[in-house]
């Protein structure tokens, strides 16, 4: 059996969890509403504030190293689900380099990043974005969501514009994150 899939999972106060007949799971929330399919080969159990997933022996649909992974996967993403729609998750990303700047209007960001053009993107409905430029700091996006895939593919959208490179260090990062610096040609080799 999967490590993490034996684990249960708590549920918080706030939170409803309802599984329906055809193996989707809904989570509901303070911040918002996530469900997800699961395989057939798991079976969902609800009893006294936790959550628990077995494997279902009888089901021959997959084998047994792949109900396993399963097992694991699926318990993930449901604890996943349960702490977005209970508190929500967060990232920010650093704009560094000369002349860099984010802006938006509601969901729909600009940014400056050194190219001749101007780059918009449009995000979903469900992130929540907004933009610091203060003086002498890099300017930040800060992207707030309850589902944490989602929130995932979008910050690697944006920090595709411009990936950190390791040379000067420019580009978009995450707060905290450091970059592996190289040194570049040396000056005076003969």
């Amino acid at each position: 059996m999967s490590r993490i899939g034996k684990l249960p999972i708590t549920i918080p106060s706030g939170v409803t969890i309802n599984v329906s007949d055809e193996n989707v799971i809904t989570v509901k929330g303070k911040e918002g509403e996530l469900s997800q399919a699961i395989h057939p080969s798991i079976k969902v159990n609800i009893n006294e504030g936790e959550l628990t997933f077995e494997i279902d022996e009888q089901n021959d649909s997959v084998e047994g190293k792949q109900k396993q992974a399963f097992h694991g996967l699926y318990r993930s993403l449901v604890n996943n689900m349960v702490v977005g729609v209970s508190q929500g998750y967060e990232k920010q990303l650093e704009l560094v380099g000369v002349g860099y700047r984010a802006s938006n209007q509601g969901n729909l960001i600009e940014f400056s990043l050194g190219y001749t053009h101007n780059i918009f993107i449009q995000l979903p409905a469900e992130i929540k974005v907004e933009t610091k430029s203060e003086r002498n700091q890099n300017p930040l996006v800060i992207l707030k969501s309850c589902d944490k895939q989602l929130l995932g593919q979008v910050c690697a959208k944006i920090r595709s514009f411009r990936k950190p490179e390791p040379y000067k260090g420019k580009g978009i990062l995450f707060v905290g994150e450091q970059i592996r610096r190289k040194s570049g040609k040396s000056a005076g080799a003969k």
